[in-house]
């Protein structure tokens, strides 16, 4: 069993938080973090909506069904019955005793008006994403941390060739697909997975007219991760009104299988209104949905880059979850044209800029964006990292440097 190192921050909250909620992606493991707690320290009764007859009785009475509950409590899947929100927040209001309820769930549950005001201040809510490459390896990632404590000119790496590069962006990071040897055995659990995901999750969501449109946006999607999101463009290539696009990208961000990275600016309020980059939560599932192997990546540089920029935004996301920072994840284009393909904001306003280049070298040109950033940042920039598949960290002037990629999980 792989060892997850968000777990810390869901004992965390345990101990002075009436509510816990893991929330992320259906088959990233959840069930069995939250199984792992319960058995060891924290001690809670465990059910999950899973269950047909457990489903039945929770949404025939959702407030009777939690004052019978043995508490502390564990409900798996509670995006099933969201009712059972509410009755919480009451039951909740009476006894604040911390650790009281461990919730998970593979929908964003807070995404329904009502459930996110109810238990405002009462839950600590915990993104579990796929498997990083640290956890993988077993060992815990640190490149965070180390940027922001100015060491970015000390990280440690090792030599990673595209070939391994590839199969890592194909092979993804859930559990499941990880432990299997094939392409071919991967690609079996993926088309399951899209299958249940796309008939289950979201026909419990939402009643969409046409959800045969779902799997040919997802395709669409998968070609265009890391670009900016266009609707006029995705909804002329995927024959989606404009006017529906918003609610479908809306339950794929729901359910954990896409998200949004929005635009940096050091004014606040044009973040708001700048186009945010699309992504996919695991790069084995984009790779997937484009029909493609690791040969085949490799094979088309293009795609490659996409998908390898894919790759990098989630694994910091990833530890952007665990690394006790407040963290915030943005893109950066200038209006002259320049761009920095990751931007790292810390809860002070310091920033780390972070692009990602396919190429075994680095030279000054690549930088180009990195210094333009450094410019409007001004006393918040801390570093500014190029990212590539070379085997040596080399300084190209003040705060500035070209890493190997390996130094995210070094």
């Amino acid at each position: 069993m792989y060892k997850r190192f968000v777990s810390e921050s869901v004992r965390a909250g345990l101990s002075d938080t009436p509510v816990v909620f893991i929330r992320g992606a259906r088959q990233t493991g959840k069930t069995t973090l939250a199984r792992e707690i319960v058995s060891s320290k924290h001690k809670a009764n465990y059910i999950t909506l899973d269950s047909a007859a457990v489903l039945s009785a929770a949404g025939t009475d959702a407030a009777g069904f939690i004052s019978r509950l043995k508490k502390p409590a564990t409900i798996d899947e509670v995006q099933r019955v969201p009712e059972l929100i509410l009755a919480i927040k009451e039951e909740v209001d009476r006894n604040r005793t911390a650790g009281r309820y461990l919730l998970t769930g593979s929908a964003n549950i807070l995404t329904i008006p009502k459930v996110a005001d109810s238990l405002a201040g009462r839950m600590e809510i915990v993104t579990l994403w796929p498997l990083s490459r640290g956890e993988i390896a077993g060992t815990r990632e640190t490149f965070i941390r180390k940027v922001f404590k100015g060491g970015a000119g000390k990280l440690k790496f090792s030599k990673t060739g595209i070939e391994d590069l590839a199969d890592m962006i194909i092979t993804g990071g859930y559990p499941e697909p990880v432990k299997r040897a094939s392409y071919e055995r991967r690609a079996s659990w993926f088309d399951s997975y899209l299958t249940t995901v796309i008939e289950r999750d979201i026909r419990s969501l939402a009643n969409i007219h046409d959800i045969s449109l779902m799997p040919r946006l997802l395709k669409l999607l998968s070609a265009r991760t890391g670009s900016l999101r266009d609707n006029s463009e995705i909804s002329r290539s995927s024959g989606i009104p404009n006017a529906s696009l918003a609610r479908y990208m809306s339950l794929l961000e729901g359910i954990f299988l896409v998200y949004p990275v929005p635009a940096w600016s050091s004014n606040f309020g044009k973040r708001l209104v700048k186009s945010p980059k699309v992504f996919f939560t695991d790069t084995g599932v984009a790779g997937h949905l484009l029909g493609i192997d690791a040969e085949r990546l490799i094979a088309d540089p293009t795609l490659t880059g996409k998908l390898f920029e894919n790759f990098v935004s989630s694994e910091l996301f990833k530890q952007a979850a665990w690394s006790g920072m407040r963290l915030k994840i943005y893109h950066f284009r200038a209006h002259t044209g320049q761009e920095v393909d990751l931007v790292l904001e810390d809860s002070s306003g310091k920033v780390a800029g972070i692009e990602v280049k396919l190429s075994a070298s680095v030279t000054a040109k690549h930088f180009s964006g990195l210094r333009e950033f450094r410019r409007l940042a001004g006393d918040a920039f801390i570093a500014g990292i190029v990212l590539y598949t070379g085997d040596q960290l080399v300084p190209f002037g003040n705060d500035l440097f070209a890493v190997p990629v390996s130094a995210l999980w070094g």
